[in-house]
C-alpha cells in the first residue's frame, strides 16, 4: 500500500483522490482549480462537478489512521500522481496558492444510495418531496462530522460540509438545504448561535430545520436548558454522538417529522394564492365562529379590510334585519353536527347597506374527528333590491369602500343562458337603456353578413353569461367603450391639463370648431415659381460637385438636409430625389428614363409652398430621406417587396405637395374650398394625393406611370394613397395601436429566444405589410426629435414660426384660434416640444424602434427631450438659452 493514491479528474475539473483501499472518505473530495480561475476560500464544488466524480461504496467511516493515510497519499510527489494530474489542477493538499487553508472549503458528497422520490399527501394534493439535502457546518473535520457525514450517505441524502460561517450562508442560499447540522461544541471556531441566527434571517430559512451538536455534559454538571439554542433559531439539540447510527437515526426522526412537516407547509403557499386570487368571496372561520382568514373578494364584496376582520367573532359584526329571526339557530344547528349548509343570507356591508348573497358553508373535519374550521363560499344574488343598493353605494362618494361596491354594480345584469340569440330580446347593458327593448336586434343578429363591431359585441355578452362578477363589470366598461365612435383617440381629460399639450393635440387631432366665418380662407398654388438661377441636371451625374459632395452622406441619419437646402437654392428635393430614386432601382421597376423622374421631382418640388416656414419641399425631402433610411433597415427591408419600397419613396415625396402652411382645422373653420370639396374630413391628406396623380398623369413629359401595367399601377396607387393618408393626425392612435397588436406583440412571440435580429414579420400579409408602411411614413413625417440636435433646434423654430403665422391669421380674420398657445409673444417653445414628445412621439418611436432597430434615433430622442427639459425648468421659453444665441 506505499504507491501514490489513484487519482480521478472528472470533466467538471473536480479531482477526486482515494487509496486503493479506501474510497469516498469526505476529506478526498475537494473543489480545484480549472485554467485560471482558482476556487476562493469558502466556496463549494458545484453541484455539476460533482455529479461526474466516480463512485465507490465505502464500507464505514474512515478511521484517523486512514485519514493520516490518505492526506500523506496527497501530499506525495509520486509520478503517477503528478502525470495523472492535468495542468492547472491540484489536489486539495496542494492548492496552497489559492487557499491558504483546508478548513475555508466547503466540501460536496452525493449518496450512492438511489433514493426516489418520495410522495406525500396533504388534503386531496399529492406532492412529490426530492432528495433530502444536508448542511453541516463544521469548523474542522473530526469523528462527528464524519459520522454525519456517513449517515447522510446511508440515508440518501445530498450532504455538503461547509468549514467558515460565509461558506455555510453561501452555501445555503444556493442550495437551501432542509436539514442543517451546526457544530456548537467549540466557540473558538465560529459562534454557532450567530450562524443561525444569519441563516434564520434569509428568506428560505422558514422551512428549514437547524440541529445544534452540543457536548456532553459531565456528571457533575447540570443539564443546560434548551431555551437559549430555541432563541437562537434552532430547532432541535444532538448530544455528541459519533455512531453513525446515531447520527443516521436523528436524521430519519427529522425528516419524518419537522421536514415532511414543513414541507407540506411550503404547499399550503399554493392553496393559499388560488384563494387569494378567486373571484368568489371566501371566508374561514374556527369552530368557534372566529374570523381567521378572508380572501380580497370577501374584502370587496363586504366593503372591510382583512384587518379590520381577522380576530373577531361573528357576532361582533353588524347583522342585517332583513333574515327571518330563526335563520341564524338554522344555520349553527346545521353545521355544528357536521352537514353543509346553503341558501340565501342577507349580509351587512361595512357601509351599512344590505345585500343579499347565496352562501354556503362547509364545516372542516380536523384533529380528534372534531369540526375545527368553517369555510364560507359566499356571491350575489341577482335581485332588484341588489341593485338599488348597489348603485346607490355607487353615488355615496363619501364611503371609503366605494371602490369595493363598484365592483358589484353589474352583477345583477349576468345572463342566465349563452344563447347569443337570447340577447336580442333583453334590454341594452347600458344602465341608461335598461328598461328599453330592441325588436329589430332579432333581425341585426340574423343577418349572413355581420359586421366586426357587432360580432365582437355578440362575443361579449356571451362571455358575460357565467363569468365572475369582476370580469362581468369589466365587459361592461369594454361595452361601454365600444359604443363610442372615436376608438383610438385618447381622452384629454386624463392627461396633465397642460394648454400646450391640449391645444396641440387639438389642432391637430380635430378638425376645428367648423365655426364658419364670411371669411373663406383661400389659397393660392405656388406653380409658377422661378428658379433660373440653378441649372437643373440633366441626369444623376451632372449634379453640381457641391451638391454631389453633400449627396454622398445621404444614406446617413445625420445629413443635413439645411445645408443641401442652401447649397439647391431651396431646391433639394429634385436633388435628393434623383439620388434616392437611382439607389432604389425607381426607374428601373417604373420602366420610365431618368429625365421623366427629373422631370416629375420639378412639377412635384414646384408645388411646395417655399413661402410656407415648415411644410415646403425641405420638410418633403427630409421625409423622403427618413423613408429612405427606414427602408435600409434589415427588418424594414425583409417585410417589404420592391414595388412597397417604390411606393414609400413616391407617397414621402408628394405627401404634403401643395400645402397652405395652415391645418385642417383652420380649413375647417374658414371654410375653404378644399374642405368644402373634402367635407371637412382629411382635407389636406386627401388633397395631397389627388394633386400628385393630377400633376403626374396630365402631362406625358412627367408621367412616371405611364409604361408599367395598369394592375401594377392601382396597386401601386392604392399603396401612395394610403400612406399619405396615415399622415392625417386624426388617426394617430389607431395606426399606432394596429401596429402595436399586429406586429410588435407577434414578433416578440414569434423571436422570443431568438438570436435573429433580422426576422421578417408577415412578409406575405398584404395587411402587415400597409401597416408597416403607414407606421414607416408616419415616424418619417415627424422624425424631428429625432434628428441631431442642431437639427431637431432648426425644425422646431419652423414649425413654431408656420403656428405663429396661423394664429396671426385667425386673429386678423375673426377665426376661431385653434392652438391658443403658439401666440407668438406668449408661446414657450420648449413646452410645446415636450407635450409634442410625450403625447406623440415616445410611444410611436418606441414601438417603431421595436421593429425597425433604430438605437441612433432614440438616443437623439432623449438627448433633444432633455435639452428641451432644460430649457423649460430655466423658464426659458426659446430655441437656446440666450448665452447660447
Amino acid at each position: 500500500m506505499g504507491c501514490a493514491p489513484s487519482i480521478h479528474v472528472s470533466q467538471s475539473g473536480v479531482i477526486y483522490c482515494r487509496d486503493s483501499d479506501e474510497s469516498n472518505s469526505p476529506c478526498h473530495i475537494t473543489s480545484v482549480s480549472q485554467g485560471s480561475a482558482a476556487p476562493q476560500p469558502g466556496l463549494f464544488v458545484q453541484t455539476d462537478a460533482a455529479d461526474a466524480v466516480p463512485r465507490s461504496r465505502a464500507s464505514g467511516p474512515p478511521s484517523a489512521a486512514r485519514v493520516r493515510r490518505a492526506r500523506r497519499a496527497e501530499l506525495g510527489s509520486g509520478s503517477s500522481t503528478d502525470s495523472a494530474v492535468p495542468t492547472g489542477t491540484t489536489c486539495r493538499g496542494r492548492r496552497r496558492h489559492c487557499c491558504s487553508s483546508a478548513e475555508a472549503e466547503t466540501q460536496t458528497n452525493y449518496s450512492n444510495v438511489k433514493v426516489s422520490p418520495a410522495e406525500v399527501r396533504i388534503g386531496p394534493m399529492r406532492l412529490t418531496q426530492d432528495p433530502i439535502q444536508v448542511l453541516l457546518i463544521f469548523a474542522k473535520e473530526d469523528s462527528q462530522s464524519d459520522g454525519f457525514w456517513w449517515a447522510c450517505d446511508r440515508a440518501g441524502f445530498r450532504c455538503n460540509i461547509a468549514r467558515t460561517p460565509e461558506s455555510a450562508l453561501e452555501c445555503f442560499l444556493d442550495k437551501h438545504h432542509e436539514i442543517i447540522v451546526i457544530d456548537h461544541r467549540q466557540t473558538r471556531n465560529f459562534d454557532a448561535e450567530a450562524v443561525c441566527r444569519s441563516i434564520r434571517a434569509t428568506n428560505p430559512s422558514e422551512h428549514t430545520v437547524i440541529l445544534a451538536v452540543v457536548s456532553q455534559a459531565s456528571g457533575d454538571h447540570e443539564e443546560a436548558s434548551v431555551l437559549p439554542l430555541l432563541h437562537a433559531g434552532f430547532n432541535r439539540r444532538f448530544v455528541e454522538n459519533s455512531s453513525i447510527t446515531a447520527c443516521y437515526n436523528e436524521l430519519i426522526q427529522i425528516e419524518h417529522g419537522e421536514v415532511r412537516s414543513q414541507f407540506k407547509l411550503r404547499a399550503c403557499n399554493s392553496v393559499f394564492t388560488a384563494l387569494d386570487h378567486c373571484h368568489e368571496a371566501i371566508e374561514i372561520t374556527s369552530d368557534e365562529h372566529v374570523i381567521q382568514y378572508v380572501n380580497p373578494a370577501f374584502e370587496r364584496m363586504m366593503g372591510y379590510h382583512k384587518g379590520e376582520l381577522l380576530g373577531k367573532e361573528l357576532a361582533e359584526l353588524p347583522k342585517s334585519d332583513k333574515n327571518r329571526a330563526d335563520l341564524l339557530d338554522t344555520i349553527n344547528t346545521c353545521i355544528k353536527k357536521g352537514k353543509e349548509w346553503q341558501g340565501v343570507y342577507y349580509a351587512r356591508r361595512k357601509s351599512g347597506d344590505s345585500i343579499q348573497q347565496h352562501v354556503k358553508i362547509t364545516p372542516v373535519i380536523g384533529q380528534g374527528g372534531k369540526i375545527r374550521h368553517f369555510v364560507s363560499l359566499k356571491k350575489l344574488c341577482c335581485t332588484t333590491d341588489n341593485n338599488k343598493q348597489i348603485h346607490k353605494i355607487h353615488r355615496d362618494s363619501g364611503d371609503n369602500s366605494q371602490t369595493e361596491s363598484h365592483s358589484l354594480r353589474y352583477k345583477n345584469r349576468r345572463r342566465e343562458s349563452i344563447d347569443v340569440k337570447s340577447i336580442s330580446s333583453r334590454g341594452s347593458d347600458a344602465p341608461s337603456l335598461q328598461n328599453r327593448r330592441y325588436p329589430s336586434m332579432a333581425r341585426i343578429h340574423s343577418m349572413t353578413i355581420e359586421a366586426p363591431i357587432t360580432k365582437v359585441i355578440n362575443i361579449i355578452n356571451a362571455a358575460q353569461e357565467n363569468s365572475p362578477v369582476t370580469v362581468a363589470e369589466a365587459l361592461d366598461r369594454v361595452l361601454e367603450i365600444l359604443r363610442t365612435t372615436e376608438l383610438y383617440s385618447p381622452q384629454l381629460g386624463t392627461k396633465d391639463e397642460d394648454p400646450h399639450t391640449s391645444d396641440l393635440v387639438g389642432g391637430l387631432m380635430t378638425d376645428g370648431l367648423r365655426r364658419l366665418s364670411g371669411n373663406e380662407y383661400v389659397f393660392t398654388k405656388n406653380v409658377h415659381q422661378s428658379h433660373s438661377h440653378l441649372a437643373m441636371p440633366i441626369t444623376i451625374n451632372d449634379v453640381p460637385p457641391c451638391i454631389a459632395q453633400l449627396l454622398d452622406n445621404e444614406e446617413s441619419w445625420e445629413f443635413n438636409i439645411f445645408e443641401l437646402e442652401a447649397v439647391t437654392h431651396k431646391r433639394p428635393l429634385v436633388y435628393l430625389g434623383l439620388k434616392v430614386f437611382s439607389r432604389f432601382g425607381v426607374c428601373e421597376f417604373l420602366h420610365c428614363s431618368e429625365t421623366t423622374l427629373r422631370a416629375w421631382l420639378q412639377v412635384i418640388e414646384a408645388n411646395y409652398h417655399s413661402s410656407n416656414a415648415y411644410h415646403n419641399s425641405t420638410h418633403a425631402a427630409d421625409v423622403l430621406h427618413a423613408t429612405a433610411f427606414f427602408l435600409g433597415k434589415e427588418r424594414v427591408k425583409g417585410s417589404l417587396d420592391q414595388l412597397d419600397e417604390v411606393a414609400a419613396l413616391i407617397a414621402a415625396t408628394v405627401h404634403d405637395v401643395d400645402h397652405p402652411g395652415r391645418t385642417n382645422s383652420f380649413l375647417c373653420n374658414a371654410g375653404s374650398e378644399l374642405a368644402v370639396l373634402y367635407n371637412d374630413t382629411a382635407v389636406l391628406e386627401s388633397h395631397h394625393t389627388a394633386l400628385a396623380f393630377q400633376l403626374t398623369v396630365k402631362d406625358n413629359k412627367c408621367n412616371i406611370f405611364k409604361n408599367i401595367d395598369r394592375n401594377h399601377y392601382r396597386t401601386l396607387r392604392q399603396a401612395i394613397i394610403d400612406m399619405v393618408l396615415a399622415t392625417e393626425m386624426t388617426k394617430h392612435f389607431e395606426h399606432v395601436n394596429k401596429f402595436v397588436n399586429s406586429i410588435n406583440k407577434p414578433m416578440a412571440a414569434e423571436t422570443e429566444g431568438s438570436d435573429c435580429e433580422c426576422n421578417p414579420i408577415g412578409k406575405n400579409l398584404p395587411e402587415n405589410q400597409m401597416l408597416i408602411k403607414r407606421m414607416m411614413i408616419k415616424c418619417a413625417d415627424v422624425a424631428n426629435p429625432c434628428r441631431p440636435l442642431d437639427l431637431c433646434i432648426e425644425w422646431a423654430g419652423r414649425i413654431s414660426e408656420e403656428y405663429f403665422a396661423q394664429t396671426d391669421e385667425e386673429k386678423r380674420q375673426g377665426l376661431p384660434v385653434v392652438m391658443p398657445v403658439f401666440d407668438r409673444n406668449t408661446c414657450s417653445i420648449p413646452k410645446s416640444q415636450i407635450s409634442f414628445i410625450d403625447y406623440f412621439i415616445t410611444d410611436m418611436f418606441d414601438a417603431w424602434d421595436a421593429f425597425a432597430h433604430l438605437p441612433a434615433l432614440m438616443q437623439h430622442l432623449a438627448n433633444n427631450y432633455k435639452h428641451w427639459k432644460t430649457l423649460d425648468d430655466l423658464k426659458c421659453k426659446s430655441l437656446r438659452l440666450p448665452s447660447d444665441n
